[in-house]
């Protein structure tokens, strides 16, 4: 990475990581903007690169931020909640609270996936009765 305005690339360089072990994998990246284009629309390979980079700078400010939020709480394990609040600390309110919501509906999947093995049904079969 050339340009280093957030500072992401320093931080390759001083723990050892190659930049790439540091992005999303650009095939990714490519397969998310397709799905927002229309069918015959092209991206290249610049704009892929680019969005690349910005989303990975993106996901790394907001975890420092909810990492940095655990540090002060004498916490290890950054969660949901913490990445949650980090958006809206950070001023990304209209991201925070959809994401909160999908926590919750995630959480709610998780419980009811947990009892319905505890019980020995899958999901699939009570679904489909």
């Amino acid at each position: 990475m050339v340009d280093n305005i957030g500072g992401s690339s320093s931080n390759a360089e001083n723990s050892g990581m190659r930049e790439q072990d540091q992005l999303l994998p650009i095939a990714n990246v490519g397969r998310i903007m397709k799905q927002i284009l229309p069918p015959n629309a092209k991206i290249s390979k610049e704009s892929k690169e680019t969005m690349q980079e910005c989303v990975s700078e993106f996901i790394s400010f907001v975890t420092s931020e909810a990492s940095e939020k655990c540090r002060r709480e004498r916490r290890k394990t950054v969660n949901g909640d913490d990445v949650c609040w980090a958006l809206a600390s950070l001023g990304f309110d209209d991201y925070a609270e959809p994401l909160r919501r999908y926590l919750h509906r995630y959480r709610e999947l998780e419980v009811d996936r947990s009892t319905n093995q505890d019980r020995g049904n899958s999901p699939l079969t009570r679904e489909g009765s």
